[in-house]
């Protein structure tokens, strides 16, 4: 059952920015999210990523631009004329009141004098019916979490915005609550717009992610498309991680790009490269460990035909229950990363081991070779700065 009606539709972002003197946090970005979405923004500490929140939360003011409510222009609106509400990772929660009447603070300032169904409505909607009078200190973070998007949700906000909501939670509570957070959203039917460093978090509870560095967004787009068709370097290493092989184009066919790379030749579909082709010129054609299969080189003639392949070395592997992960060195590309799942373990694939590595030429993407190939493997700069 969900609990709002009019959903006031989207948040639009029209060339807005943020500079700080001489420095600018966000660059004039353009963005829309779709009424009665979750939408989550991803980067790592000092992308823009709370700034962008709190411009649209009316916490920050914008150096430029306008943010757009459905057809308001609340750009200029304090916080609390906006139907907005926020939850922050620090929960906020009044010690002295119980659950119940910490949920109902919202609507006790507005003089509403019966808020009891309201706020039992909202506590069966986070789970916690039961708990309605027990104080904050005696839940547990995952609990005192849904009580603070209880309290936020009660005003019946058009938007609801996450600023980084679950980052003080161990990793067991931290995965429960995003399902759960996924649940809420569903059932309330409202958009929740979520800022997060923690990729795993945006890709499991989001509709759509927007994926921000250095104060722009690098990437909008579903977490299955953002993960199978990175558009850059830094997106294709900072969402899960990703085997860049510098190649050359050798020819070009209707849909498909032969490349050569380490005296290998690589098939790449033409529509999954964002590259610019030219004959003799460069490309990072691009794989994720989970992609490739290994094949001890004694097996080499078993390899089907049609697949990509290379040759390489196991130079270390790791037993990590689901899966085992090798890395490889090749002449194409020293420390190509394969993860294999453990279902029928090859004993002969252990450290010095010759191998081939094979995969379906459709899971190759390329990219532009112009870009820094490490760009987003830290995935955490060192200064959080203004622009987390």
């Amino acid at each position: 059952m969900r609990t709002t009606h009019d959903h006031g539709g989207d948040v639009r972002l029209t060339r807005i920015s943020k500079t700080y003197g001489g420095f600018t946090a966000v660059h004039p970005l353009d963005l829309t999210v779709p009424q009665g979405t979750f939408f989550a923004l991803l980067g790592a500490s000092g992308c823009g990523k709370t700034t962008t929140l709190r411009m649209i939360a009316g916490l920050e003011e914008p150096t430029q631009g306008t943010v757009h409510l459905g057809d308001q222009d609340v750009t200029h609106l304090p916080p609390y004329k906006r139907p907005v509400n926020t939850v922050f990772q620090s929960y906020a929660l009044f010690p002295h009141l119980d659950i119940f009447e910490n949920v109902a603070f919202g609507l006790r300032r507005r003089g509403i004098k019966n808020v009891r169904k309201q706020v039992e409505e909202m506590l069966d909607l986070v789970q916690l019916g039961e708990h309605a009078r027990k104080k904050p200190h005696q839940l547990s973070g995952g609990q005192q979490q849904r009580v603070a998007v209880a309290r936020a949700l009660i005003n019946h906000p058009k938007v609801l915005l996450l600023d980084e909501p679950l980052g003080a939670l161990d990793l067991k509570l931290r995965r429960q609550m995003q399902l759960e957070l996924k649940r809420i959203q569903t059932e309330v039917g409202i958009t929740f717009i979520h800022v997060t460093h923690d990729q795993e978090e945006a890709m499991t509870m989001a509709d759509t992610v927007a994926v921000m560095n250095a104060g722009r967004v690098e990437q909008l787009g579903s977490p299955t498309d953002l993960y199978e068709n990175p558009k850059s370097t830094f997106v294709a290493n900072f969402l899960g991680t990703s085997n860049l092989i510098e190649a050359e184009v050798d020819t070009r066919s209707g849909d498909e790009i032969v490349l050569k790379a380490g005296g290998c030749k690589l098939s790449l579909p033409r529509a999954r490269c964002s590259a610019p082709v030219t004959a003799g010129g460069k490309v990072l054609a691009g794989i994720r460990p989970e992609k490739i299969s290994l094949t001890h080189a004694d097996d080499a003639g078993r390899v089907p035909e049609g697949r990509n392949r290379l040759t390489g070395t196991i130079t270390a592997s790791s037993f990590i229950g689901v899966s085992t992960q090798y890395m490889i060195d090749s002449p194409a590309c020293p420390g190509l990363e394969v993860y294999v799942q453990n279902l029928d373990r090859d004993a002969r694939l252990v450290p010095g081991a010759e191998v081939v590595l094979h995969w379906d030429p459709a899971h190759t993407f390329g990219l532009d070779a112009a870009q820094d190939i490490d760009a987003g493997v830290e995935g955490v700069e060192p200064d959080e700065g203004v622009a987390a």
